[in-house]
């Protein structure tokens, strides 16, 4: 099983990015996809998870409006599209999956696979 993700990097506050997650080795059809982040100093922090048969969604309070949780089942591809971005949004970002399972039965039991972080940094 792997969970890579990749999109990451610095960009000015307002400014915009699109972090991916390449899934392989599992059933991506019947799993949730989650988000997660880290800043440094702070416990790590679900933001978006998205369930991938029937792509229901949820979205933490402080990205609502802002991000936005998709998938691409041709390409085992989550994305996580992130818009007007703020210095708080800067962390590690981790995507993570619970197979077969829906986001909030992910969130009940936890995650069965994590991948590597990708660095978001918010910074004029």
């Amino acid at each position: 099983v792997q969970l890579q993700a990749s999109g990451g990097g610095l960009v000015q506050p307002g400014g915009s990015l699109r972090l991916s997650c390449v899934a392989s080795g599992f059933g991506l059809d019947s799993s949730a996809i989650l988000w997660f982040r880290q800043a440094p100093g702070k416990e790590r922090t679900r933001v978006s998870c998205i369930t991938v048969s029937d792509g229901s969604t949820y979205y933490a309070d402080s990205v609502k409006g802002r991000f936005t949780i998709s998938r691409e089942n041709a390409k085992s591809t989550v994305y996580l599209n992130m818009n007007n971005l703020k210095p708080e949004d800067s962390a590690v970002y981790y995507c993570a999956t619970r197979e077969r399972s829906s986001c909030l039965e992910a969130h009940y039991f936890g995650m069965d696979y994590w991948g590597k972080g990708t660095q978001v940094t918010v910074s004029s």
